[in-house]
């Protein structure tokens, strides 16, 4: 089983969105010198140079954009990093709970109440 990076993923899916809306970027992504594993190291080389430590989506979309677009980009060294996403994680599935105690009390429908 392949085991899938989400930075990469995260990525690709982008570009691969871009290319479906853009004829020209699509063209440009078939560069047979360009895959996303050197895109990625890239990024991170220049995520590294800048010193900081948190981009916004864009400016990393931005990065890769350009790996694609320029013929004669150094890529850099690999780089071991862990990197954070923002995707939204699947919320956790949460079971009804059923409590006697609240079935019996008796509401009056004009109350309101925080506690049941």
């Amino acid at each position: 089983m392949e085991n899938k990076d989400p930075f990469k993923e995260a990525v690709k899916g982008y570009l691969e969105q871009l290319a479906s809306h853009d004829d020209l970027f699509a063209k440009t992504m078939e560069k047979p010198n360009k895959n996303i594993d050197d895109c990625a190291t890239y990024i991170l080389n220049t995520v590294k140079k800048s010193g900081r430590q948190g981009f916004a989506d864009d400016e990393i979309y931005s990065m890769a954009i350009h790996y694609y677009d320029e013929d004669t980009i150094v890529v850099g060294e690999k780089i071991s990093a862990r990197v954070f996403i923002n995707q939204p994680l699947a919320a956790p599935v949460q079971k009804a709970v059923s409590n006697p105690k609240c079935a019996s009390k008796n509401i009056d429908a004009n109350q309101t109440t925080l506690f049941i």
